[in-house]
Parts: structure tokens; sequence; C-alpha cells
């Protein structure tokens, strides 16, 4: 019966790794977002044009701003 022993170790650390990678990956990621969001300015200016509209700074970072603060409110 050793190897009953065996099989749950292996299943045990097989769900210790999926959970601790889990937890592990979810942390780079959030770090990697608030450190690069996925759209500046520059993106929000682009996509304004292409939509017809002419972008004003004030309104560009009245975007950037409200994109911000709703990604605060997520967390």
């Amino acid at each position: 019966m050793p190897t009953f022993g065996w099989i749950i170790i292996i299943i045990v650390a097989l769900l210790a790794g999926l959970v601790g990678g889990f937890f592990l990956a979810r942390h780079y990621m959030q770090n990697y977002f608030k450190d690069n969001p996925p759209i500046d300015e520059n993106m929000l200016r682009t996509m304004m044009v292409q939509m017809g509209q002419k972008p004003s700074e004030k309104k560009i970072r009245q975007m950037a701003q409200a994109m911000k603060n709703q990604a605060k409110k997520v967390k």
C-alpha cells in the first residue's frame, strides 16, 4: 500500500502548484497592467480621428482620466 501514499502526495502537490501558479500569474498580470495600461492618450487620439472627431487635448485628458478612475474602481 505504499503506492497509495505517493498518489496522494502527487495529487496534493499538483493542486498546490495549480493554486500557487494561478495566484502568481494573477499578481504578475495586475502589476503589468498597472505599469503598462492597455490604452494611452495617443491611442485615444488615433481612435477619435478614425471616428471622424477632432480630438482636443482637454477631451483626450478627460477620457484618459476617466479610464484610470474606472480601472481603480475595478480593483
